[in-house]
């Protein structure tokens, strides 16, 4: 009786620890962002007046009437239920972000990572990280320095739509890109 008790107690260790083994470590982000096709033409430079004064500080009114535009140029991505790698569908929106981010070298960002409602608040607030890393990797891909690009996860705190449904879950399964400060 004793060495059954004994090999079975051997048998559900053995099973735990193989079973956790096979658990992952680290999740997986994959976000391979395609090669630009061309890169556009630099556009001619006009010659330097010399009698020109440099342009004054923009006024904070100013600064502020811009935000508007950041906001609009900078489009969410979506992910599917569970996921963190960006989505084919997402591929363009993150080439647009990028160019954006181009144009306006001094910006700096903060990329939101969210979830659905579905899952723990530990696990949504680890997924909504690997998003904001995913991200944050694409675009650093695209040529986007890091140091201008912070990461934080909401998980599943900041929800746009709080029906119970897939539509609902699938625009909440999001990155937000914020202009920051």
């Amino acid at each position: 009786m004793k060495n059954r008790s004994a090999l079975l107690l051997v048998l559900i260790l053995s099973i735990s620890v193989m079973a956790l083994w096979g658990c992952p470590k680290k999740a997986e982000v994959t976000a391979a962002p395609e090669a630009p096709k061309e890169a556009p033409a630099p556009a001619p430079q006009e010659e330097a007046k010399p009698e020109a004064a440099p342009a004054p500080a923009p006024a904070k009114e100013e600064v502020k009437e811009r935000a508007p535009a950041a906001a609009e140029a900078l489009q969410p991505i979506y992910f599917d239920f569970d996921k963190s790698f960006i989505r084919d569908d997402a591929k363009s929106v993150m080439k647009a972000n990028a160019a954006w981010l181009k144009a306006n070298p001094k910006v700096k960002i903060k990329i939101e990572g969210n979830c659905d409602e579905r899952g723990t608040i530990e696990y949504n607030q680890a997924l909504g990280q690997r998003r904001a890393v995913s991200a944050k990797k694409y675009l650093t891909d695209m040529g986007i320095a890091a140091s201008r690009i912070s990461l934080i996860s909401y998980g599943k705190e900041k929800p746009i739509c709080k029906e119970s449904n897939e539509t609902c879950w699938q625009k909440n399964r999001r990155d937000e890109f914020v202009v920051s400060e």
